[in-house]
């Protein structure tokens, strides 16, 4: 190899240069065009992270030093102003040159805790509606998967590609709970809801992702979920409730029609049995029915003027989360309190949550 003028190296035909990640006190190479989270995660560093595409935030990030390429991103997820202050995306963020850099807080427990390779077994399979099934999975193994409430596993179905699923249980149970969604012309969603059945034998890896329960918080929290992103929500519901957590929890799902809601007995069942839970269920498409109808983001609107000491957790697909990033942050939410997961289709990168 030979040195470059801006300190870059060539391998292979291909310019590497490097990011000095200041939390682990560790630079890492970073081939030409990948990311500053690509290389993070390629070279073990469990970098704080969500949806991997420029949506959620969570791996929002100060510049120290270099130079760097900003990939499309949500405006919400990155305003003109943390830009203009030296803020950046990892995961959209590709290096120009050498570069340094440190994601926000004084850390995030979440990136602590590496990510492991894991067998396991498929323990039960049914459908919770026409196009979600429920998947149980026991690890192999004596010690429970440890994981954060709210952060997923990057899963492999038999032949079928490594997709990302939010684990729907708490962390110590001897089983992991997945929705799986059913998406046209997925890969893996068509596997698992045509082939796989109890017995079979999968491998996955977690715990990923940082739109985690924030147990230190105080103030009330506001969950909001779309389809199968009920998937973490109710994981962090259940684990804030199992540790004691007394401050409001308001959690709203939506969906489009009756057929698509599902663990509704569960959650109004938790409502009688804990008096700071509320559930509410927002129908877009249906007509006669007493539940409450329109637009999930826009009930959270009509319902909460003023967002200012919320923790406020999202999952389900990309324009629900823009539109709840919009709702919240114009209600006065503070940036660092918005927690998403972003749900895609087999079109995008495989993200957190669930891909086809």
């Amino acid at each position: 190899m030979q040195n470059s003028t801006d300190g870059s190296h060539c391998a292979r035909g291909r310019r590497i240069r490097t990011v000095d990640i200041r939390q682990v006190r560790t630079r890492v190479p970073v081939l030409e065009g990948q990311t500053i989270l690509e290389a993070a995660l390629q070279n073990g560093v469990s970098f704080p992270h969500g949806c991997r595409s420029g949506r959620c935030g969570s791996c929002k990030s100060r510049l120290i030093d270099g130079q760097i390429e900003m990939l499309s991103h949500s405006r919400f997820a990155l305003t003109d102003e943390e830009k203009a202050a030296g803020l950046i995306l990892a995961c959209r963020a590709v290096p120009k040159t050498d570069t340094a850099v440190a994601w926000l807080g004084a850390g995030d427990e979440a990136a602590a805790v590496r990510a492991r390779m894991r067998q396991g077994t498929v323990v039960s399979i049914d459908d919770v509606t026409h196009d979600i099934r429920r998947v149980r999975i026991r690890p192999d193994g004596t010690d429970a998967l440890a994981f954060f409430a709210g952060q997923y596993a990057d899963i492999r179905f038999g032949p079928s590609p490594v997709r990302s699923y939010s684990m729907a249980n708490r962390s110590g149970d001897p089983e992991l709970e997945f929705h799986i969604r059913r998406v046209p012309g997925g890969a893996a969603s068509g596997y698992v809801h045509t082939v796989l059945k109890p017995g079979d034998r999968i491998v996955l890896e977690a715990p990923r992702g940082s739109a985690h329960l924030r147990e230190g918080h105080c103030g009330p929290i506001l969950c909001i979920a779309g389809g199968s992103g009920l998937a973490p929500i109710k994981s962090i519901v259940e684990t804030a409730l199992a540790h004691g957590m007394r401050q409001a929890i308001h959690v709203y799902f939506g969906a489009r029609t009756e057929r698509d809601l599902y663990l509704v007995d569960h959650f109004e069942a938790l409502t009688r049995r804990h008096a700071n839970l509320a559930f509410t269920t927002v129908l877009s498409e249906a007509q006669a029915t007493a539940r409450r109808i329109g637009i999930v983001t826009q009930a959270v609107a009509d319902d909460f003027p003023d967002l200012a000491n919320f923790k406020v957790y999202v999952a389900g697909p990309p324009p629900m989360v823009d539109a709840a990033m919009e709702t919240a942050f114009g209600r006065g939410l503070n940036a660092g309190d918005m927690h998403a997961d972003v749900f895609f289709t087999p079109q995008g990168q495989p993200p957190s949550g669930a891909a086809g």
